[in-house]
């Protein structure tokens, strides 16, 4: 059996373990006694290495037998090596250096190993030694009775034992939650990669699996090609399935993951992913190719950027697949991007300025859900963006511009081109009762033509647009915040805020005259009451004289913080370009609010609401709250909406037209989450009210310590979903850390 991770466990270089191996006789009776430090040069055959130096509280010389003895905290090092024992004797005979009592061998990495005895000859290359136990990389122990290096390549360790779990504190006899028994293993130095013969894994000293063999990387090596965990479990649409990656190494830039998968209900499938890293950039690509329903279909999914110098880089994405059955059958293997939608694709070329920003691209899309067809579907080819905010001028203001172009094409609906400017200076000052005012000049300018205006997502009156707008707009902003220190009230911030905003009209003529790519959906909140505009984009425009007014308070109590903002909109006259449930339709706004509550590190509320003026009746409500310690956290949200934003085109008339924008939104999630020790918990479910249905529901539960991960996760998806009734899936994890993962996945 092979396991391939990027980290491993290895044995200790056991060359390293007596220094001054290969030292002569002379040298080490020139050493001084009386625990000094001394370099020792050594022979002809041990090369051109650092010196020996050791240190001892004596040393003898036997001349009659050509022995040489170190007695009493003998350390010695070379070339970052280090022993230390009671005792070492060099006998110049047999050119062996022997180690005893409380020998502790230290290498570079920083891994040690402990001996009762140790004896090496052939400067390192080869040597013993007895009843060995080691501290290795990533907290790993191993513990063997012999160890025989040969070569300065081969380690081999008879009776092993190796473990990453700490002893019990209170029971150090007590057997480690998994440990590795073998009867022998080999390190190969060399290929770098320990093989074991015979092993066994114990589980609270249980043996639980049996392997007649099997290897791993040495730690020393970041990749290394082999098996990689196995996925298992079944699926709607093709049944049980057993799948088998593995791991290739190419070269130092590039690597590949190869899975073959089996079913039950499909063909086989294969899905390959190469990844190579150059030094300007990197790139990835992933291709699969399987049966499915007597057909053989397939995807591929590429992804890549690369530095054209400090400015500039270009990059790529580019995502297909044969059907959208083979997406969802095989979402298990398959590398693809993109969302539960749309799979996207691009090709990009952008530069970063000081202060400014372009960017040229192009993309396209295909449809994953049965409600869009791709043919309906925009590609951009090309579209540019140039955005540049200039520094402080002579007049105390700052300038801010954007500006693009666009050219969308459809094969069923509406093709759009656009050049457009966005262009904006503004100037701050105080005034001198500590008031705070802004002076805005805001213009926007777009020229258009189109060709299938009366398709979607337009429905306009006409086959064909050929237009251009500008709209310019002045806003003075006014905020005077009144602080007031309490001392042990805290500080509390009362703060008017007063926006008047002076533009053309614009109104419902834009629907009949400007096509709209950029502005199909928005949600009047606090967070867009003090804009130029409430639309997205620039294809609809908030015009006309209207007056924008709020007031913010804040108190800020020790660790308690609360801050609130209400307000409201008005304009001279209606502007009926937006939906009447919009909140914007009349000349007074609803009436919007947010509310942010933290009294302490262990809660925190964010409510958000948006109300008729008249009735107070609630049109809009968002609520987000966090409490509790970490050792047991609930979290909770809530929308609720009295209309649908406008999505992929799911309704036959746009705003304000579409009785499907009128469907309300009404959901709810709550979550819980605890941490204890080495044990984490969490649960989440999500609920839509408007419906009376589940959403979805998430489970995890894990325990991890400094050896091992067990992790159990679980989730429910009831949504119908292009033909796709709901989805179950279990994931169970264990992991072995340094050796490996064992999984089992169902769908």
């Amino acid at each position: 059996m092979r396991i391939s991770r990027r980290h491993s466990f290895r044995t200790i270089a056991l060359g390293a373990a007596i220094l001054f191996a290969g030292t002569t006789l002379a040298d080490i009776a020139r050493a001084q006694v009386s625990n000094t430090v001394t370099p020792v040069q050594t022979g002809p055959a041990a090369g051109n290495k650092d010196p020996v130096t050791f240190s001892a509280d004596a040393v003898e010389y036997d001349k009659d037998n050509a022995l040489v003895t170190a007695t009493g905290h003998v350390e010695a090092w070379q070339n970052g090596h280090v022993m230390r024992a009671d005792k070492v004797v060099f006998d110049r005979n047999t050119g062996v250096a022997a180690g005893t009592g409380n020998v502790v061998l230290l290498e570079p990495d920083g891994e040690v190993m402990f001996a009762d005895y140790a004896e090496m000859q052939n400067h390192m290359n080869d040597g013993i030694l007895k009843d060995v136990r080691a501290l290795l990389r990533q907290n790993g122990k191993l513990a063997a009775n012999g160890v025989r290096r040969t070569g300065g390549q081969i380690n081999e360790m008879s009776q092993v034992v190796y473990t990453t779990c700490n002893q019990c504190k209170t029971d150090p006899s007590r057997a480690p939650l998994w440990q590795i028994r073998a009867e022998s293993a080999l390190q190969d130095l060399e290929h770098k990669k320990v093989e074991f013969s015979n092993a066994t894994l114990d589980m609270f000293g249980v043996p639980v699996a049996f392997f007649p063999y099997f290897w791993t990387a040495d730690p020393s090596v970041k990749r290394e090609s082999g098996l990689l965990p196995p996925i298992v479990g079944s699926a709607t649409g093709v049944g049980f399935f057993y799948g088998q990656p593995y791991y290739q190494v190419i070269d130092d830039q590039s690597d590949a993951t190869i899975l073959p998968l089996i079913s039950t209900q499909a063909g086989p499938q294969l899905d390959i992913e190469y990844r190579r890293r150059f030094n300007d950039g990197s790139v990835l690509l992933n291709v699969s190719a399987g049966d499915l329903y007597g057909s053989t279909q397939g995807s591929i999914g590429t992804r890549g950027q690369f530095a054209i110098d400090d400015t500039w880089r270009w990059g790529f994405d580019l995502n297909r697949a044969s059907s959208v059955a083979y997406v969802y059958d095989f979402h298990v293997t398959q590398g693809l991007t993109g969302d539960q939608n749309v799979l996207p694709s691009q090709l990009y070329l952008e530069g970063f300025g000081e202060g400014s920003y372009s960017r040229l691209e192009s993309k396209f899309y295909q449809g994953l859900n049965g409600v869009i067809d791709t043919a309906t579907l925009p590609t951009v080819l090309p579209r540019y963006e140039y955005s540049y905010f200039g520094t402080p001028d002579s007049l105390g203001g700052r300038l801010s511009l954007t500006t693009g172009a666009f050219n969308v094409i459809r094969t069923i609906g509406t093709d759009t081109q656009r050049a457009s400017m966005t262009v904006d200076w503004v100037r701050p000052f105080t005034g001198l009762v500590g008031d705070l005012w802004n002076i805005t000049l805001h213009g926007d300018a777009a020229a258009y033509n189109a060709t299938g205006f009366q398709g979607l997502p337009n429905y306009g009156p006409y086959n064909m647009i050929d237009t251009a707008r500008a709209l310019p707009q002045i806003a003075i902003n006014f905020r005077w915040p009144f602080s007031r220190d309490g001392g042990a009230w805290g500080t509390q911030v009362i703060e008017p805020i007063v926006q008047l905003v002076a533009a053309p009209q614009t109104g419902t003529s834009q629907l009949r005259t400007i096509p709209n790519e950029d502005s199909l959906d928005f949600e009047f909140t606090d967070a867009n009451l003090f804009g130029f505009n409430r639309f997205t984009g620039i294809d609809r425009l908030d015009g006309g004289e209207r007056a924008n007014v709020g007031l913010h308070g804040a108190w800020y109590l020790g660790g308690t913080t609360f801050d609130g903002l209400v307000g409201q909109a008005y304009r001279t006259n209606k502007d009926t370009l937006f939906p009447q449930s919009s909140g914007l339709y009349n000349q007074v706004s609803d009436i919007v609010a947010r509310a942010t509550f933290a009294p302490t590190k262990w809660l925190d509320l964010t409510y958000r609401t948006r109300l008729d003026p008249t009735t107070l009746a609630t049109h809009f409500s968002d609520a987000v709250i966090s409490a509790g310690p970490e050792w047991l956290r609930v979290s909770g949200g809530y929308i609720y909406t009295n209309f649908n934003p406008y999505t992929y085109y799911d309704q036959a008339l746009p705003p304000p037209y579409g009785n499907a924008y009128y469907f309300p939104r009404n959901e709810a999630t709550i979550g819980v989450s605890t941490k204890s020790g080495y044990y984490k918990f969490s649960a989440n479910v999500q609920r839509d009210l408007a419906t009376n249905q589940m959403v979805m529901a998430s489970g995890d539960a894990s325990y991890e310590d400094e050896c091992s991960i067990f992790d159990l996760r679980y989730y429910r998806i009831y949504t119908n979903f292009n033909g796709f009734g709901g989805t179950t899936a279990i994931m169970f994890l264990f992991t072995l850390k340094t050796i490996g993962q064992f999984g089992y996945r169902a769908l």
